[in-house]
């Protein structure tokens, strides 16, 4: 009895629909707060962008609205997820450690804990995949059906 109730052996797993829950949910955030704003603000932001890697202003700014708007709108589908989910967290690693210089919890940045959950979000579906409520899973399945 306390395994069930502990378990919550009454609703059943879904791994698929646990990993299509993380994509939106974890992702869209990114995708409208910052991929939106560096799509429709990149003239502005161009300006000031921190440019952490000593590559250029226009070239991090052009690999930041990659991640955050392009990769995270794939992720979100569940397209070319690996590869997104692997672009995404190298720049939102490289932000919290050279822009924000591994802060978690700090009063004067809201960025900390936001950061490493993206990451945690990121690393989960570059290891697991998108699950089968993808474009991943439906390309792949439609090319094992019309090879067999």
């Amino acid at each position: 009895m306390l395994k069930n109730v502990l378990g919550i052996s009454a609703i059943p797993l879904n791994r698929d629909a646990a990993l299509l829950v993380l994509r939106v949910v974890g992702l869209v955030p990114l995708l409208l707060r910052h991929g939106f704003e560096k799509v429709f603000t990149f003239s502005a932001m161009a300006a000031s962008f921190p440019d952490p890697l000593h590559i250029g202003v226009i070239p991090s700014l052009v690999f930041a609205m990659l991640s955050d708007a392009i990769c995270s709108t794939l992720l979100v589908l569940g397209f070319a997820t690996r590869w997104a989910a692997l672009v995404a967290f190298i720049n939102i690693f490289v932000a919290w450690a050279f822009v924000h210089h591994f802060v978690l919890l700090d009063r004067s940045t809201e960025h900390g804990e936001l950061i490493v959950v993206y990451l945690a979000v990121l690393s989960t579906l570059f290891l697991a995949g998108p699950g089968k409520y993808s474009l991943d899973y439906a390309i792949e399945k439609r090319l094992a059906s019309s090879h067999s």
